[in-house]
């Protein structure tokens, strides 16, 4: 089973307008709820770990990922607030957030909401993006991943929200710290250009290699993605598509990033580093195929399997 851990959160994103106002609708959301809700759907076993609040957001977020087939027994259920991530669009269809967080449940996700043990079925933690940067959910995720690095393989997108970063030099600290305690990461090429500004791509990934981890996927929007390990490396192009939006794009990108490598049982440290050049072209174009239906519709709506083409499934 995936474990995914961080937020959950409600995406308020346009709808129709008018002349005199914009109307927004209610979508779950959040960088790992999203994800996991793409290895669900893809047909991989799944669960979620965090906090999520007893309000009507939070009813919503957890129905929908029991109707999506996640397990949900490690969430605890809060008094406090939902998180709210209002979204703009650009003309190009970039998506732009204004968060609102303040004393929410998933920020509030502290040691007491996580057991003690984990079940030995849970083969990979994946988590990242804005719970890592807020406390107690930050440190509480930080101490989860570190205490199971050692066991299991440990999966991070940054997903990097420079709105809710009050200090750059600080928070690359702990983004390399995070990185020492995880098999795979998986970023985007503007995240690497904010966290990384005047250092190459190619020697960025280099320096998150150094940092112990076995693979670096950088996705580069609609001009693909490229994969490393110290033995092997590939490109690929982007997928011509039109896009509706780019909400949960990157997330999907990483569900069926982790779902290719589980189906096909990779996932161990052993066979991660062993991965060919054209294993990994495989991984990136799955990958890539579930991201470009996710563009295709509007909001963090990541494909099932058998809406992928048939030789991918």
């Amino acid at each position: 089973m995936i474990l995914s851990c961080g937020e959950a959160l409600i995406d308020l994103i346009p709808s129709a307008t008018s002349e005199r106002r914009e109307s927004f609708v209610a979508t779950p959301g959040g960088s790992p709820y999203n994800t996991i809700i793409s290895i669900a759907r893809l047909g991989v076993p799944a669960g979620f770990i965090g906090r999520i609040s007893a309000d009507f957001f939070g009813d919503q977020l957890y129905d929908n990922l029991k109707q999506n087939s996640v397990r949900t027994e490690l969430i605890t259920r809060g008094n406090e607030p939902t998180t709210l991530a209002f979204v703009k669009r650009s003309k190009s269809g970039e998506a732009r957030y204004a968060f609102y967080t303040n004393g929410t449940a998933d920020v509030s996700f502290s040691p007491e909401d996580i057991p003690d043990t984990l079940d030995g079925s849970i083969s990979c933690i994946q988590f990242g993006s804005i719970a890592v940067v807020m406390n107690p959910a930050g440190e509480t995720i930080r101490s989860l991943v570190k205490r199971e690095a050692e066991n299991r393989i440990i999966s991070f997108d940054p997903n990097v929200r420079d709105v809710l970063i009050p200090d750059r030099k600080d928070y690359v600290a702990r983004f390399e710290e995070l990185c020492s305690y995880s098999t795979i990461v998986k970023i985007s090429d503007a995240d690497m250009d904010w966290i990384y500004p005047e250092t190459e791509l190619e020697a960025g990934v280099k320096r998150i290699l150094s940092l112990g981890v076995s693979l670096v996927v950088v996705t580069r929007g609609a001009d693909g993605a490229i994969a490393r390990t110290e033995k092997a490396s590939v490109r690929i192009p982007g997928i011509k598509i039109r896009v509706a939006d780019t909400v949960g794009a990157g997330d999907s990108f990483h569900g069926g990033l982790l779902s290719w490598l589980h189906r096909r049982n990779r996932m161990n440290r052993d066979a991660l580093r062993s991965l060919t050049s054209a294993a990994l072209e495989d991984a990136l174009l799955f990958a890539t195929h579930v991201a470009s239906v996710t563009c295709s519709r509007h909001g963090a709506d990541p494909p099932l399997l058998h809406e992928l083409p048939a030789e991918l499934q």
